[in-house]
């Protein structure tokens, strides 16, 4: 069925992230979790490896940040994402929505905005949700025993 004579363009469609409000640009965020992974560059090649290690503040069970508005806080080296940084952090996920409309691609079929269901991503597996301990288990001497290939997510 085509689109209706008349109805709008969604708006991540029709703004670039710099442009969006700030509801717009929270909403872009699939809840996938993998930006709370820690992640590990290798300092001769500059690749970057994903571990199953997530932050002290990462919730596996709700795949949310446990204090999302005090997270720069409590962790210094937290990363907070904003249209400028969407270009320059070389480890986003390919399927992280930012960086999706970052690069002119639309959003996954499984992703809320698309479907209209926030659990459609770990229902798909393409979250960390249940999958990932805190990074606090484990001697920071054995973070690489934690590397992952998360499917489809290599930068």
């Amino acid at each position: 069925m085509g689109r209706l004579e008349g109805m709008t363009q969604p708006f991540w469609k029709t703004k670039s992230l710099g442009q969006m409000t700030s509801q717009e640009w929270e909403s872009l965020c699939d809840g996938c979790g993998k930006c709370c992974l820690l992640k590990l560059e290798d300092e001769d090649t500059g690749e970057i490896a994903y571990t199953r290690l997530h932050c002290r503040l990462f919730d596996s069970a709700t795949c949310q940040c446990a204090d999302y508005q005090n997270r720069k806080k409590i962790v210094e080296d937290c990363v907070i994402l904003t249209p400028q940084k969407v270009e320059e952090i070389r480890w986003m996920p390919k399927t992280c929505g930012y960086r999706l409309i970052h690069e002119g691609k639309d959003l996954p079929d499984w992703h809320h905005l698309v479907c209209g269901d926030h659990n459609r991503i770990h229902e798909e597996g393409h979250s960390i949700r249940e999958r990932t301990v805190s990074e606090d288990t484990v001697f920071e001497e054995d973070t690489e025993d934690w590397i992952v290939d998360w499917e489809g997510n290599e930068p």
